[in-house]
């Protein structure tokens, strides 16, 4: 009994798994943000592609705007702040009408408003059809996984992906859980896609396959094209779907797309991919499904001219650039990370060298006691104990010593 009432022991990590857990902590952050440090507000920058906006429920209660993350953390500081991720062409709204008195104190000449803006009901903290917040403190699991659309860009609970509650969806994962995907546009936005369609080749998930002969009109979901380059359909029409197209060799003649705004989504060829004129066609749909799209779905659609009309009357022109994808985004973000690490130890070096040669010597003298020392300790420790605060005193005792014997 008397165990019972003992207390836990306290929960430890090692040094390396802290250190490891700092890095993904840091990455992981750069990845949502872009890698943007925060400290200059991005409305200059007019309609990014894509970039992370933050919701400032404090500021504005009915959720109609939106801030970048140097405005969050120097005008927002201690609001109530919703984390939206990324949007696509949005220009920071800090301090505009919507704001009232309220000015940005990084920039505070904006227009009244951003008219090219888009709104949802993400920056009122509602996600999904449920229009439940995240995480959702009722839910038995509050940290349950949601998914973005590509195209309204609003996030969703797995079983709320479908119309039709009752059906089980089933999302195109490997046996190991992971994702066959790369892109989702949901059930809703499905129907203004169709077109999607009539693009050749649709490969079922690998968890329901039949070999099958396919139409324009018929439906599948997508995994990875197979090596003789066979379609495969899935046994019943309320699966998800997803299409994998292959547009063969681009017209030598191409000339490049660009968008509204006047960024370059991709090459536009004098040749019709589909055949056919999408303004024109009528398209014939079923039940509408949430389309799961596999890695590079994008560099397949069709650029012709008629193509791209009909891409910018819908509003969908951004499917043609591949830099609007979450993927590329956290890409570049990446770059930007080690570029940035690369100019931090440049900076370190050019410090370095700008300093007398008795000062260099004593700084570099004391980065190497420092170095050997930790190397001796972690030589000596075994890593999978946590280190103490005797530890770390431990360390800079031992340098101290070192220093007084030279």
């Amino acid at each position: 009994m008397a165990d019972a009432f003992e207390e836990e022991p306290e929960e430890t990590v090692s040094l390396t798994e802290f250190l490891k857990e700092v890095d993904d902590q840091e990455l992981e952050a750069d990845l949502v943000l872009g890698a943007d440090e925060g400290t200059e507000c991005t409305y200059v920058k007019g309609y990014m592609k894509r970039q992370a906006i933050f919701s400032c429920l404090t500021c504005t209660p009915e959720g109609n705007a939106g801030v970048c993350t140097a405005c969050c953390l120097t005008c927002h500081d201690g609001h109530e702040m919703i984390e939206l991720w990324t949007k696509r062409n949005f220009k920071c709204d800090c301090g505009n009408s919507k704001f009232g008195v309220s000015y940005c104190k990084l920039l505070p000449s904006k227009d009244n408003e951003n008219g090219e803006n888009s709104y949802n009901q993400n920056f009122k903290g509602k996600y999904c059809t449920c229009g439940r917040p995240y995480p959702d403190p009722d839910a038995e699991n509050p940290v349950e996984e949601m998914i973005q659309c590509c195209v309204c860009e609003d996030w969703f609970h797995e079983e709320h992906l479908g119309p039709d509650s009752t059906n089980e969806l089933q999302i195109p994962r490997d046996e190991e859980g992971e994702p066959l995907y790369e892109d989702l546009i949901c059930h809703m936005c499905s129907s203004t896609c169709s077109f999607l369609q009539l693009y050749p080749q649709i490969i079922c998930a690998p968890h329901k396959q039949q070999t099958a002969a396919t139409t324009s009109k018929e439906k599948g979901v997508e995994t990875a094209p197979s090596a003789s380059g066979s379609s495969t359909m899935p046994e019943n029409g309320s699966t998800s779907v997803i299409y994998n197209v292959d547009p063969g060799v681009p017209d030598r003649n191409s000339k490049s797309v660009h968008d509204d705004k006047g960024l370059i989504l991709g090459e536009k060829s004098d040749t019709c991919v589909l055949g056919v004129d999408l303004l024109t066609t009528e398209l014939t749909l079923g039940k509408s499904q949430p389309m799961f799209l596999v890695k590079n779905w994008r560099e397949a659609l069709c650029r012709c001219g008629k193509c791209s009309d009909f891409y910018a009357r819908k509003k969908i022109s951004f499917l043609l650039d591949k830099e609007d994808s979450i993927a590329e985004y956290e890409k570049l973000a990446k770059q930007k990370r080690d570029e940035k690490m690369q100019q931090q130890e440049g900076a370190d070096l050019d410090f370095l060298g700008n300093l007398g040669h008795v000062t260099k010597m004593e700084i570099l003298s004391g980065i190497a006691d420092m170095k050997d020392e930790l190397q001796s300790f972690l030589q000596s420790f075994d890593g999978s104990k946590p280190i103490t605060p005797d530890d770390v005193r431990q360390v800079f005792d031992n340098l101290k010593k070192r220093r007084r014997m030279d």
